[in-house]
């Protein structure tokens, strides 16, 4: 160290002061600092998730990371970024917007807080991320860290991509940025660790001398990560401790992003909905159903297949009990017990074309029976319900082969609710789903599960599923001449 320059501790110490979190430090001496801009509060109307139709680009998976300054944000999203080399991911950073200081605000660059909320062009971000998930492009700013403005003639243009991911140290700050994400992951790093990373990054690629370092991290950077950064860990879906050094956090994280990113979208905004996964005889099969000119025989044959298949993955998301066996080679084996309390319901009559199913899975399984009167959009009078007597103390499946509006599969499991079955007993098993249908269903019942071979595109003027399969019990029970 050379003889002028001053010890880091002195430096450290001068500049710690009062704790300090506004914009601009000059606020405490002067009340001439313009209020902070306030953002509305989000219509809840707007923030619902809205259902694309079928010429709507499939919505991305949006990812954002915080964390302290130098926590190892960037680090943890280019390890996403490499893992999921097989989809189109693009980085939007925090920093490209920041607010480019005015001639004024940079003679006195040194008294403004940088890691202040306002320092940030929050609407600018809103409309930018929001503009990638419709699916176009846009130009994101570029800023010049040396003289804290934008690059007035460049730009980083950004592509429509599978995946968002959205990095900052104040990204969870926003309501309305957070409502944006799918997924929000916090980088946890050690406070120490985290200033000889700033230090280290400041001095080399941004120009900085150490002590201006140090005296903006004791002056701005630490109580803002307190007052800011630090509170918004509560809303991470997952926290990463040491940052890019825990190679399995993030390998989970982006198993668990190829597992969403092969889901419909319907599957990411409601966590109760359960597609089971297309094959090419899943495929096969609905394409049979669907034809029109399939025979009955066939028709009946093909849906009773993938009946049986929508049956057994529902069976899957009952509860379980450890269960031990001896084998007939005198070893023990540690399987499962199967749910003893179970039931299933059919809304009659096209429900009824899958107790067979039930039958052939469930052995003596009790089946109840619903009917409820339909026309048109309007299925909400009940005609007839023969249950068994102890269903509050079952779990139901529920039994339609197609979810269409919703209004009669919400009338049922409204009856089952009555009878004194929980919400979360409740599965619900169908061949085909209409969005409309999924909606008004997971909306009315969170806790209740759907399970589903596909998802269609939407209803039509006369409420039927299109593409669809028709009148679903006409075809399977002969009586659609």
């Amino acid at each position: 160290m050379s003889e002028d320059t001053t010890p880091i501790d002195i430096v450290m110490e001068a500049a710690s002061g009062p704790h300090f979190s506004g914009l601009r430090l000059d606020a405490l001496h002067s009340s001439s600092l313009s209020p902070r801009s306030s953002f509305s509060i989000p219509n809840p109307s707007s923030s619902d998730p809205t259902l694309a139709d079928s010429d709507t680009p499939k919505q991305p998976f949006v990812i954002g990371v915080c964390g302290g300054t130098a926590s190892g944000k960037t680090t943890v999203c280019d390890m996403i970024i490499q893992q999921l080399h097989d989809h189109r991911v693009v980085l939007v950073n925090q920093d490209s917007f920041y607010r480019g200081l005015t001639a004024e605000e940079s003679k006195h660059v040194h008294e403004y807080n940088f890691d202040h909320p306002d320092a940030f062009d929050t609407e600018q971000l809103l409309e930018c991320v929001e503009t990638l998930k419709s699916g176009q492009s846009v130009h994101l700013p570029i800023y010049d860290f040396k003289i804290h403005r934008r690059s007035s003639d460049s730009f980083r243009q950004v592509n429509a991509s599978d995946v968002i991911i959205l990095e900052g140290i104040l990204v969870f700050h926003d309501p309305r940025v957070r409502n944006l994400m799918n997924m929000k992951i916090f980088v946890d790093t050690d406070a120490d660790v985290r200033l000889a990373r700033r230090i280290r990054r400041d001095t080399v690629e941004r120009g900085r001398d150490i002590n201006s370092v140090l005296e903006q991290y004791a002056k701005f950077v630490k109580p803002a990560f307190d007052d800011f950064v630090l509170p918004s860990k509560k809303y991470a879906d997952v926290i990463i401790p040491r940052g890019g050094d825990n190679h399995v956090a993030i390998d989970l994280i982006v198993q668990h992003i190829h597992t969403k990113l092969g889901q419909h979208d319907l599957c990411k905004i409601y966590p109760n909905v359960y597609v089971i996964q297309s094959t090419f005889q899943i495929r096969g099969m609905h394409t049979l159903i669907r034809d029109s000119d399939i025979s009955k025989h066939d028709f009946v044959f093909y849906s009773d297949r993938l009946i049986r298949l929508v049956v057994e993955h529902g069976l899957g998301y009952l509860p379980f009990t450890e269960k031990q066996v001896v084998t007939p080679t005198g070893s023990v084996y540690i399987g499962v017990d199967f749910c003893k309390k179970l039931c299933g319901v059919s809304i009659v009559r096209s429900g009824e074309s899958m107790e067979n199913a039930m039958r052939a899975c469930c052995k003596g399984i009790k089946i109840g029976k619903i009917l409820i009167h339909r026309d048109g959009d309007n299925g909400k009078q009940l005609i007839y319900e023969k249950l068994p007597k102890d269903i509050s103390e079952r779990h139901v499946l529920l039994l339609d082969p197609v979810l269409a509006t919703g209004n009669s599969a919400n009338q049922a499991i409204e009856l089952l609710i009555q009878k004194g079955v929980p919400e979360s007993h409740i599965i619900f098993l169908n061949l085909i789903s209409a969005p409309e249908g999924i909606e008004a269903v997971s909306k009315r019942f969170p806790s209740l599960k759907i399970v589903t071979s596909e998802i269609d595109a939407a209803l039509n003027k006369e409420f039927r599923v299109i593409p669809g399969m028709g009148e679903f019990g006409d075809r399977y029970f002969g009586t659609d001449d």
